[in-house]
């Protein structure tokens, strides 16, 4: 599989941990995110060592700082090699620009973030975002796609309509994906793999359901065949 749509998330504390996993999965089968918890515990050394191991790599650091320094934070984590980083579409226009003059197109990928899964139209109003979690993300990732960016992770739910709003030639990351009968765990806004990749989405993190898995690689495969026929 030349371009595997699954993206395990590697939510550990440790390098140990995340090793151990990566270990057990194929590169050709899946690409990893390393995420805020397990860089600060292991640092750019355990990106460089799972990319060793065939990986692409999700650097999801989610950046949302004054431009100036996202514009520097992207610069070098894209000198790391990984495939792909985020930035916090809140971080406004500005931000998004700096960010994208800082990385080449055509090599790391640069996504922004549009609203997190766990929050629900109740944790926007705590914040004085007013309408509903759609109207936002449309929001969100328009900007984005004027500021040119590749894509925008987003909701599943929200994935058909940003697919219709903003074309083709957009990058959807979908987090909160869970097979059939998994539970929600902490997130509010979750489908299942089919079901995203028939919304629009490119690429779905999937973590508990494969990382706690007692076959991970199985796993993985299964899900693999379950959106296979979807994406020829």
């Amino acid at each position: 599989m030349h371009n595997p749509r699954i993206i395990v998330a590697l939510d550990f504390s440790s390098a140990e941990d995340a090793l151990r996993l990566a270990e057990k999965l194929e590169p050709r089968f899946c690409r990893l995110k390393v995420g805020k918890e397990l860089f600060t515990a292991a640092g750019p050394n355990l990106v460089e060592k799972l990319m060793l191991k065939g990986f692409d790599i999700f650097l999801d650091l989610k950046f949302h700082d004054i431009p100036n320094t996202v514009a520097n934070a992207c610069k070098v984590a894209a000198n790391l090699g990984v495939w792909m980083i985020n930035v916090h579409a809140l971080g406004g226009r500005k931000m998004l620009l700096a960010a994208r003059e800082a990385i080449a197109q055509g090599s790391t990928k640069l996504i922004a973030v549009t609203l997190l899964t766990s929050m629900d139209e109740n944790d926007l109003a705590d914040i004085g975002l007013q309408g509903n979690p759609e109207q936002i993300v449309v929001r969100l990732a328009r900007l984005t796609k004027d500021c040119a960016l590749d894509g925008v992770v987003c909701s599943a739910l929200e994935a058909a309509n940003l697919r219709h709003q903003i074309g083709e030639d957009f990058c959807l990351v979908t987090p909160g994906i869970r097979p059939l009968n998994d539970r929600a765990d902490d997130q509010k806004r979750i489908t299942t793999p089919r079901q995203a990749i028939q919304k629009g989405s490119n690429y779905l993190v999937i973590g508990r359901p494969i990382t706690q898995a007692n076959d991970p690689l199985l796993m993985c495969q299964q899900l693999n065949s379950e959106i296979s026929e979807l994406i020829l």
